[in-house]
């Protein structure tokens, strides 16, 4: 049996477990969501949203890429951050970076890794900002892993600097903001950072005029 063929019957053996819970499932799923959540993760293949935090399809709205990074360029990150906050109207945002991250421990490094290399340079400003505490750890994986916990923090703020979020704060106080790390040796996450839709977090500088934002 090729590796492909495998997922498909995993997906009918699922198919049929889960209409065998609760045979309404898959028609309630089908008629719209409304996710409390959204999740901006890894797309690292051991740190799955869902399984991660005990949640069912539809609960919440996931957009991953290379070391849960928010970049004020990426149409992609932000089309998904403007239909979860405007159309979707999440409540909570989580950016969840995980420890061993491979992408991280790559922007520590001067290799020339190719096209990549454009979106690293996102992580290696964040190095560039806390490289006094990070070149004080001599262990390089400790080093990595403090990196990883100081990229989710400014991934937070990067998030409340846009004017998606800004809007939405001023309209609805809403959503809230978390930052998480997630241990792939025990599989626990912990919280970093929890930023409250109040505009009195957002750098003066990065606040747009409130009359302007409607």
């Amino acid at each position: 049996m090729k590796p492909y063929e495998k997922l498909l019957l995993q997906n009918k053996a699922w198919s049929e477990e889960m209409n065998e819970t609760d045979n309404t499932f898959f028609q309630r799923l089908a008629q719209q969501q409304k996710p409390k959540f959204l999740w901006i993760g890894c797309s690292d293949s051991r740190v799955p949203a869902n399984q991660i935090t005990g949640t069912e399809p539809g609960e919440i709205f996931v957009h991953r890429n290379i070391a849960n990074m928010v970049v004020h360029t990426d149409l992609n990150m932000l089309s998904v951050l403007q239909y979860a906050v405007e159309v979707l109207k999440v409540e909570h945002i989580i950016v969840c970076g995980h420890y061993g991250c491979g992408g991280v421990a790559a922007a520590l490094t001067n290799n020339n890794l190719g096209l990549i290399n454009k979106w690293l340079r996102n992580i290696k400003e964040v190095y560039k900002m806390y490289k006094d505490e990070i070149d004080a750890i001599e262990n390089p994986s400790e080093k990595a892993n403090k990196l990883v916990e100081y990229n989710v923090i400014e991934q937070c703020q990067d998030l409340i600097k846009t004017s998606i979020i800004q809007k939405s704060w001023n309209q609805r106080k809403a959503p809230h903001v978390y930052g998480w790390v997630y241990g792939l040796n025990n599989g626990l996450v912990s919280e970093l950072v929890k930023i409250e839709p109040d505009f009195e977090n957002i750098n003066p500088i990065f606040r747009y005029d409130k009359d302007q934002l409607g």
